[in-house]
């Protein structure tokens, strides 16, 4: 069975110019959404500049701290991204297994490493996007029903969400550039 992502040799010869257009022109839409494009803060300028001190406070009854918040997108991410990929892939225990346990990082290295795991998942998100071997609309054979194009808007949609939360989080702590 081909990998259900790819397009199989018969609907490669069926593309005509104009439909290997629109599908250029589809992932260069999805790519925006997915690196922060259009109205959507993007992921560095949102991070950026966070002090250490202040990736654990939770303001004014808000139930999530930066740490939380940057935690959620990125075990999300993952769980999207490698059910898009991997038949194999078990996702976490809703909703428990997407949030850390904890309000705070363990160290500053354990809040690095999640930022550079995120940045990797997105970028392999962006890859199968970009690969004009994938097939967007072919469906996901073990799911039900699901695609790479509805999984890839999954990853934009719930990233946009979280960051503008982790920007209201900052403004309330006073963290968020004028």
């Amino acid at each position: 069975m081909a990998k259900p992502h790819l397009q199989t040799p018969e609907r490669e010869k069926k593309m005509t110019a104009h439909s290997k257009e629109k599908d250029k022109s589809l992932r260069a839409h999805i790519l925006y959404l997915l690196q922060g494009g259009g109205a959507h803060a993007k992921f560095d300028e949102v991070i950026k500049g966070i002090p250490a001190e202040l990736r654990s406070k939770q303001p004014g009854g808000l139930p999530h701290s930066l740490w939380m918040l940057l935690e959620h997108m990125r075990i999300a991410q993952w769980d999207i991204l490698e059910f898009s990929r991997n038949r194999k892939h078990v996702s976490p225990q809703w909703p428990d297994g997407y949030w850390p346990k904890t309000e705070a990082p363990s160290s500053p290295a354990a809040w690095n490493e999640s930022i550079k795991k995120f940045r990797a998942d997105l970028k392999a998100m962006e890859n199968l996007v970009r690969n004009s071997k994938t097939d967007l609309f072919a469906k996901i054979p073990w799911g039900d029903g699901q695609t790479i194009l509805r999984e890839a808007l999954l990853v934009a949609d719930h990233n946009a969400y979280h960051l503008a939360q982790m920007v209201d989080v900052r403004r309330l702590l006073g963290a968020w550039p004028k």
